[in-house]
């Protein structure tokens, strides 16, 4: 990729949050790597950099990887037919550790003494690179730069007799935020860290297990809820000789409580999806109603930045009384990398990805409401856009507090100093920034009410929070040893 391209992409995308990816694992039914690849492209809006899926057939394990959206490859039935068997795991990928390579691509396998194993994950550890550090003092060789390996050479050092054994004991090094499933010759193993902080579903269809990143990839193919993987748990779907399959589930002897990360409901999950036994869309929505209590502010239109915004725009409405429009209009099929990247074009900015329904714009006083904001060189770029079109005043509603700290458990954030909230001393400095009439946030109570229902715990959070708090729940065993962020000396792929 060219610099200018580069930069092009970092304009168009570098104003948004990424999740790490997606996870799905069947186990027993015929068509399993079709229906993993149905379940991918559920999931695909948890990363779209590339995806994979890994089979086995009885006798061998076989795996596909590619580049680019998982629509792309697994569509083809000549793709499919390599991929036989009755159990299959996959994986959809954004990158917030290792490089963008082929190699990097999940599920990982290996050939250990107790047979093959792959893994897929999502999310992120915190002591990732410590651990590599530590194992490649020893002799180890890691051949990709993904902390997934790191749990490989786990499994392969831990001195238990069976797999299962073998992966409870690797995982139990391992501390952040990460759901995770495995596939053995017999067994799918799900697994979920122990606050739960990335969320992990259990599903069935034609009484065979199934373990997905969100509802919505159960729903897509027809499969039944049964429920989530708690925090800490790990779940051992094994095939008998019999040909039934047994489900066997271990916990922590001292759980912890759950806190699963609000940024699933802000912004990652998809808002058909049940996250933690909650709709994505009814907490989204009651997050617009809170901020119309919070900040009301007299307009004539309520218009969401899409997609993210427009369950929360339209709860703003329903509490205002103020009309919902779309006065923006979102274009999903823009191209990038086919575009010459001149100064011309990059002057288009946010324009390749949205236009201004002038319409319902013109002559009014346009709230507008997002999900979150990061950067802010978007918003400037959507209010700039919005005046062009004529509107009388913007003001700018945010269903989600404001972002003061990076995640290190998955989230590809911006450094502490690039964030809007930490460049400006408050919301009305950030709106002369920005260029709008006023700015507000949704309080970090307004957001637990319209997700949990109650106000924030202060002593015990019910959630994690700390992009917004500071409050992180675990150790950053990696960045507080300055090994988080630091390049890992390896070949630079390009396949």
């Amino acid at each position: 990729m060219s610099d200018s391209i580069s930069r092009l992409e970092d304009e168009l995308d570098g104003d948004t949050l990424h999740e790490e990816c997606g996870v799905f694992g069947i186990l027993g039914h015929p068509d399993a790597a079709t229906l993993t690849a149905l379940g991918l492209h559920a999931l695909q809006h948890r990363g779209q950099e590339a995806a994979g899926i890994v089979s086995f057939d009885g006798k061998q394990f076989r795996a596909e990887k590619h580049m680019g959206l998982v629509g792309d490859h697994y569509t083809n039935p000549a793709t499919l037919a390599k991929l036989p068997g009755e159990m299959a795991i996959g994986h959809t990928r954004y990158s917030t550790t290792g490089e963008v390579a082929l190699r990097n691509v999940q599920p990982l396998f290996a050939e250990l003494e107790v047979g093959g194993i792959a893994i897929a994950h999502n999310g992120n550890f915190t002591n990732g690179l410590t651990l590599r550090r530590q194992i490649i003092s020893t002799g180890a060789i890691c051949q990709s730069t993904s902390d997934t390996e790191v749990v490989l050479h786990l499994i392969a050092r831990s001195r238990h007799s069976s797999t299962t054994d073998r992966f409870i004991d690797a995982i139990r090094q391992m501390e952040g935020g990460y759901s995770m499933v495995a596939l053995t010759r017999t067994k799918l193993i799900a697994a979920r860290d122990p606050i739960g902080i990335r969320p992990l579903v259990m599903g069935e269809l034609d009484g065979k297990p199934i373990f997905c990143s969100e509802t919505c990839a159960l729903d897509i193919i027809g499969a039944k809820f049964v429920r989530d993987v708690e925090n800490g748990e790990v779940i051992i779907c094994e095939t008998q000789p019999d040909g039934t399959i047994s489900i066997e589930s271990r916990k922590p002897a001292r759980p912890e409580p759950e806190r699963l990360c609000l940024f699933e409901y802000v912004y990652f999950a998809r808002p058909d999806s049940v996250v933690g036994g909650r709709s994505v869309y009814v907490a989204r929505k009651n997050m617009g109603i809170n901020l119309a209590k919070e900040a009301p502010v007299e307009g004539d239109v309520v218009v969401p930045v899409p997609d993210g915004g427009t369950p929360a725009a339209l709860g703003y409405a329903q509490q205002s009384g103020i009309p919902f429009e779309y006065g923006i209009i979102r274009n999903h099929y823009v191209g990038r990398t086919f575009i010459e990247p001149t100064q011309q074009i990059r002057a288009f900015g946010v324009k390749l990805k949205h236009s201004a329904n002038r319409a319902m714009i013109a002559g009014k006083r346009v709230i507008l409401v997002d999900d979150s904001i990061v950067r802010g060189t978007t918003s400037v770029k959507i209010v700039q856009m919005i005046r062009e079109a004529g509107a009388k005043e913007v003001h700018i509603r945010v269903a989600s507090p404001m972002i003061f700290h990076p995640d290190f458990y998955g989230i590809d954030t911006p450094d502490a100093d690039k964030l809007l909230a930490n460049q400006y001393v408050d919301a009305e400095a950030m709106a002369k920034y920005i260029g709008c009439d006023s700015l507000a946030f949704l309080s970090i109570n307004g957001l637990y009410e319209a997700v949990g229902g109650e106000k924030r715990n202060n002593s015990k959070p019910q959630f994690t929070d700390h992009y917004f708090t500071g409050d992180y729940p675990t150790r950053l065993l990696d960045k507080d040893g300055e090994a988080m962020g630091n390049k890992l000396s390896v070949m630079v792929s390009h396949g």
